[in-house]
């Protein structure tokens, strides 16, 4: 019965969010917050797959994501919504409830596909070399689709809420809280999977000693690519959920800064921890969030910021000046991170009764 505990409490969570967003019990705003940790948690424990277990310094995550918003939402538009563009859609609307699971990992494996891209000039780098290639990663992507009109260009591409509105149509339920939490528990699930597997021993060979790796009988470069095409598919998954959650998209959101963001998160819950990425993700969305009503009362206080239109464009500026503030205070004060490379259960003995990671 232990073994099927901790399943079974996942399963009464996701019954008991999807019947309280439902009835009305939780309102719009707490269900997206609820999605933007979900897609927090599939971004930073898809990144501590490179940058913790493998030891790496990647840099430019958001650029899957982007890979992986575009293709998803695209096909979706193609395929089931009339648009301006692609003309009449390709199959009947009510059918994209059956296929949105796999559009989504359409724009996974795109993603995970940019990812070997990536992945093959970097076998020979480490460190900062790395961080570089998936930096230019990041700008190239962006810069792409600015220059592509066919999807909106720098205008950003919209036509995913008619999605959402289909699915709707077909059963009235709160659909993109459902994928979110399912894709989140696929994508905890995944990591897991991998990182016990032999794969998984292959690149924490790598973090500790590449050389000795090889020595050894570790194919380095085949694992190194394994990790950059899990890591970077599951980010794609992330931006589709990503942009059908918001209904909108432009390169701008896929920018360094979101990059950043999931750095941050990868830092703060600690390098070769899951459930310290899970952690980091739930605190580092909430926190975000709470700037939404702190950022009002400090414009009382600083008058140059009412020159600003609005308060949307007040929280990005203050994003950039915290979001990099607290990978500086961690890399001073915490480089290990909340867990360090530690797992709950390895902190709490007792709660290998009911789970435990290794």
């Amino acid at each position: 019965m232990q073994r099927f505990s901790v399943p079974l409490l996942l399963a009464l969570l996701f019954g008991a969010l999807v019947a309280a967003s439902h009835t009305g019990a939780i309102d719009l705003y707490i269900q997206s917050v609820i999605m933007f940790i979900g897609i927090n948690i599939i971004l930073s424990s898809s990144l501590n797959i490179v940058n913790g277990y493998m030891g790496e310094f990647a840099c430019g995550h958001a650029a899957f994501m982007a890979i992986g918003a575009y293709v998803a939402s695209i096909l979706n538009v193609l395929l089931f919504t009339k648009d301006k563009y692609f003309g009449p859609p390709l199959l009947p609307p009510e059918l994209s409830l059956y296929f949105f699971p796999l559009v989504l990992l359409a724009g996974g494996a795109a993603a995970a596909l940019a990812g070997m891209l990536v992945a093959i000039p970097s076998f020979k780098t480490r460190g900062d070399y790395l961080a570089i290639i998936t930096i230019a990663a990041n700008f190239i992507v962006t810069s792409t689709i600015i220059n592509m009109n066919a999807i909106g260009g720098a205008r950003g591409f919209m036509g995913m809420k008619k999605i959402i509105f289909s699915m709707e149509d077909v059963l009235e339920l709160p659909w993109m809280l459902i994928w979110v939490i399912l894709g989140t528990v696929f994508s905890v699930w995944t990591i897991r999977r991998f990182v016990s597997s032999t794969y998984g021993k292959g690149i924490i060979a790598i973090h500790q000693d590449e050389i000795a790796a090889e020595i050894m009988g570790v194919n380095t470069n085949r694992m190194k690519l394994m990790a950059f095409m899990i890591s970077s598919g599951l980010a794609g998954i992330a931006g589709g959920l990503f942009a059908h959650i918001l209904g909108y998209i432009n390169p701008g959101s896929f920018g360094i800064l979101k990059s950043t963001e999931c750095l941050v998160m990868v830092y703060l819950g600690g390098m070769g921890s899951l459930s310290g990425s899970v952690i980091s993700a739930i605190l580092f969305t909430l926190l975000l969030e709470g700037l939404r009503f702190v950022i009002p009362w400090i414009n009382t206080g600083l008058h140059w910021l009412h020159l600003l239109p609005d308060a949307y464009e007040v929280s990005q500026v203050w994003k950039w000046v915290i979001i990099p503030l607290i990978l500086v205070l961690l890399m001073q004060f915490r480089p290990e991170g909340i867990m360090g490379n530690k797992e709950l259960s390895d902190i709490f003995p007792r709660l290998k009764r009911w789970y435990h990671f290794k």
